[in-house]
């Protein structure tokens, strides 16, 4: 712009010609007679399509929303979204490493496919006057699939089991389910229903939640998006909302360790008699 400028001033003032000034302000003439566009103008479908995505799910981030918008069939590449989500100011802040003792590897499970190996855990929060709130998260580590989030006051390990018959109904019960060892898993009650229906409960090391690494980084998850985006004034709003969030986790939310595919679109071959492998 201001070279355009600048060449325009020596044509009136000095008589050059557009190529002699162009040619002494190492000015491209192409560049000259280009007509310049604001980049808000030329981006404002992907600012849109950015902003939508932002109103709905405000804790993702730009690689959440470049598979999003790839997922949809949009045809901008991945370099333009993200250069148009810088402008925007739309950088999440960097969560910094951590750096940790050396630890002793585990030998964990290859799972072949859903319904193997089921993660659980609880969180708190509290509603806008005081009120607490816990909440029972269960997940299929296989394919990252939330099976239920349990919302109220407070549960006791036969709430659990409610939970765990209700998915009963919807689809095959696992292999083994992982918990810590909270007082609700730790319940006689509960190993009780594990051992009637050949279900091994399997308890984490303490001070190890590592080792139920699928369903702590769920929780977060669950936390920065929901939990810690809203103040709810009651249970029915926390279970609404958790509840919509959840159809969405399930459905639309690229995960990275599923090559961009959302839980219920993922999909991999198993055998007919899948097992339980040990690996180092």
């Amino acid at each position: 712009m201001e070279k355009r400028e600048a060449v325009q001033a020596m044509q009136v003032t000095h008589g050059r010609s557009i190529k002699q000034g162009c040619t002494a302000l190492k000015l491209a003439r192409s560049a000259y007679y280009q007509v310049p566009v604001d980049w808000q103008v030329r981006e404002q479908a992907i600012i849109e399509a950015l902003n939508q995505l932002v109103d709905a799910h405000p804790r993702w981030g730009v690689w959440k929303y470049i598979e999003r918008l790839r997922a949809l069939g949009r045809p901008w590449k991945h370099k333009r979204i993200y250069r148009v989500y810088r402008q925007l100011k739309l950088n999440q802040p960097r969560r910094m490493k951590r750096r940790l003792s050396r630890r002793p590897c585990l030998p964990d499970f290859v799972l072949e496919g859903p319904n193997e190996v089921w993660a659980a855990a609880f969180m708190s929060d509290a509603l806008y006057h005081g009120t607490r709130v816990r909440t029972f998260n269960i997940m299929d580590d296989f394919n990252r699939e939330v099976l239920a989030i349990e919302i109220d006051t407070s549960l006791r390990a036969e709430r659990v089991i409610r939970v765990l018959e209700r998915l009963k109904t919807e689809r095959e019960l696992p292999h083994m389910i992982r918990v810590d060892n909270g007082p609700e898993f730790l319940a006689q009650v509960l190993q009780d229903w594990g051992k009637a229906h050949r279900i091994l409960i399997s308890y984490i090391q303490p001070g190890c939640p590592t080792q139920n690494a699928f369903i702590e980084r769920f929780n977060r998850t669950y936390w920065h998006e929901v939990l810690n985006l809203y103040q709810f004034r009651s249970l029915e709003e926390v279970r609404e909302i958790t509840a919509e969030w959840l159809t969405t986790s399930n459905e639309d939310r690229p995960h990275e360790a599923l090559q961009g595919a959302a839980p219920w679109t993922y999909h991999k071959p198993t055998p007919e008699n899948s097992t339980l492998q040990l690996s180092a």
